[in-house]
């Protein structure tokens, strides 16, 4: 588009339209055919660019049609997309995509990221909270970036676990969607305590030993591989804190916590030495002389003796019942058992006063 420069006509100066001016003698510019010709076949040019069809009567196409071009050419466009099923998404489709996942499992297969595609972006964000699995996956051959640290070519698939998760991704036109932001990005396999027993959005479970299938969580299965902390499920009874193998084909177990203090790794400082990863360790066992019976004793019997230290004489038995002078924890009111020096020697496991939050681990 230009002014008609070369368009030899009536009033034109150096191609530029100009008024009559009636003192001068001059005429005002006419407007050559094929100059007007030219700018509407421009315009119709951008009106059919964005697939609409010209109206003579509408003023508002041409402002349209740029809306709708830049959208399409901007990797994010203007375009919310729901759903509550199943689905392949076309580039049409592409924006902000909001899943209703509470009818049952849902799949959701993404364009592939082929030069065609070119540079675009989705927003996939779960809506609901039920707990119905729900997949975003990648197609055919193509590949999401993430966890790259434990595959560099990333995952053919990732979950959306909680009403309220979302991940951001970008195609590069060369097979692969890259993560821009998500939801949460908390490290994979990070343990913690929560202040809910429901489970929070973001790719969280309970850090409660459960066996999970490889082929539904192919990363989580990469981290506990590369953990340095994966065991057995034959030796699973005394490190219950540990990945285990699970059934050794199909599927693997994740760490337990529950009911158990947790502590940092001795990693070679000598305080907690030769601990595993994720191994079990017993209280420590205390244990008090007060006397012989009758000789200062604060109490006569056994549980009437614990007790008023604060001890709890019900916990975990098997451990006192070790004791040289330990014998079984008896009912109240029964006779306790001395030493050859008529020594009351009790036994007990210090315990800190504490608080119970559900445990939590990161899944993806």
């Amino acid at each position: 588009m230009d002014y008609p420069k070369s368009v030899p006509s009536v009033g034109l100066v150096d191609g530029r339209f100009v008024d009559e001016n009636p003192v001068a003698g001059t005429p005002g510019s006419l407007i050559p055919a094929v100059w007007g010709n030219s700018v509407t076949q421009e315009i119709l040019n951008v009106i059919g660019g964005a697939g609409m069809t010209a109206n003579e009567v509408d003023t508002g196409q041409l402002f349209k049609a740029i809306q709708s071009i830049i959208g399409a050419a901007s990797p994010m466009r203007s375009v919310v997309t729901r759903l509550a099923a199943s689905k392949a998404l076309i580039d049409q489709e592409l924006g902000l995509v909001l899943i209703d996942g509470s009818p049952g499992a849902t799949t959701i297969t993404l364009p592939g990221a082929t030069v065609g595609l070119g540079v675009r972006d989705v927003i996939v964000r779960r809506v609901d909270n039920s707990g119905n699995r729900m997949v975003v996956q990648a197609s055919g051959t193509d590949r999401i970036r993430f966890h790259t640290h434990l595959s560099a070519s990333g995952y053919p698939f990732l979950v959306l676990m909680g009403g309220g998760d979302w991940w951001h991704l970008r195609s590069d036109g060369a097979g692969s969607w890259w993560p821009v932001g998500r939801f949460d990005n908390t490290p994979l396999g990070r343990p913690f305590f929560e202040t809910t027993t429901l489970l929070s959005p973001g790719g969280y479970g309970a850090l409660n030993g459960t066996v999970m299938k490889r082929v539904e969580w192919p990363w989580l299965w990469d981290h506990a591989q590369l953990s340095g902390m994966l065991g057995t499920e034959a030796a699973r009874a005394g490190n219950e804190g540990k990945w285990t193998s699970g059934d050794g084909a199909a599927t693997f177990r994740g760490p337990e916590g529950r009911g158990e203090f947790l502590r940092v790794l001795d990693e070679g400082r000598g305080v907690d030495a030769a601990r595993a990863m994720g191994s079990f360790q017993g209280g420590s066992i205390h244990s008090y002389a007060q006397g012989a019976n009758g000789s200062g004793a604060v109490g006569a019997y056994w549980s009437d003796s614990l007790t008023g230290f604060g001890a709890e004489t019900r916990e975990e038995p098997q451990y006192v019942s070790g004791l040289l002078n330990g014998g079984p924890i008896f009912p109240a009111n029964t006779t306790y058992q001395r030493d050859a020096a008529n020594t009351l020697l009790l036994a007990f496991k210090s315990r800190p006063r504490n608080i119970a939050y559900p445990g939590r681990i990161k899944l993806i």
